[in-house]
């Protein structure tokens, strides 16, 4: 069985509840309710919490400067229209830029995968919580659901459309360690393993599917 051991790490990821997390979360989905309206007249979007976002399974480390996470994905509903990848991640960009001071976040920035908004606490010089938005595209091949996401090549400044990888679709292996009693040992290593890393570029959604496929493999086989 894994075991999150009090053993010295980087982190010290606690989960925090549903009610602690809600206020942080509505106000991200009215950042995003007003991202929706100033994009309507380029193209329409819904969006979703998702990882540990949508599975109550939100981290907080309260001894640094990190603060809660959360992850959302962003879905426009005709991705293949006269906008490319590049024009439509930034015209997304602009438009969370644009509305998100109102809301306290005051640092946007890009990595491979994902953009990503920062409430700062300037006072403490702490970051209270942030989120992390991917733009995607989800769709069928062989009666198979297939995720792509607008992908981030810094080196050359260029965006593009990717298909996730296959360690990316882990609801099945989910819903097996549910039903084989190991929700609570997946909790457990998943904050392990938030707790152990080192990399600040891997978000949680990368480190929930990790712990996932791992654990899948492990009992499952």
């Amino acid at each position: 069985m894994y075991v999150a051991t009090r053993r010295v790490f980087r982190h010290d990821f606690q989960y925090v509840t549903k009610k602690e997390a809600a206020p942080f979360k509505e106000k991200i989905r009215e950042l995003l309710c007003l991202v929706q309206d100033e994009v309507r007249k380029y193209f329409t979007f819904s969006f979703e919490a998702v990882g540990s976002s949508s599975r109550n399974m939100i981290t907080c480390d309260r001894k640094d400067n990190i603060g809660f996470d959360f992850d959302f994905n962003i879905e426009p509903n005709d991705p293949e229209n006269k906008y490319d990848a590049y024009k439509m991640r930034n015209i997304i960009y602009e438009a969370i830029r644009k509305h998100s001071g109102q809301f306290g976040y005051t640092r946007i920035e890009d990595s491979t995968s994902v953009i990503t908004i920062k409430a700062v606490d300037h006072r403490h010089k702490k970051i209270k919580y942030s989120c992390d938005f991917a733009i995607v595209y989800n769709y069928k091949k062989n009666g198979k659901k297939i995720q792509q996401y607008i992908r981030y090549n810094k080196e050359r400044n260029t965006f593009y459309w990717e298909n996730r990888g296959k360690g990316f679709y882990i609801e099945r292996k989910i819903n097996w360690l549910k039903k084989n009693r190991r929700w609570t040992e997946l909790r457990e290593y998943y904050l392990l393993k938030k707790n152990k890393n080192c990399d600040p570029n891997k978000h949680s959604r990368s480190i929930l599917a990790e712990s996932v496929n791992e654990m899948y493999e492990r009992y499952h086989g």
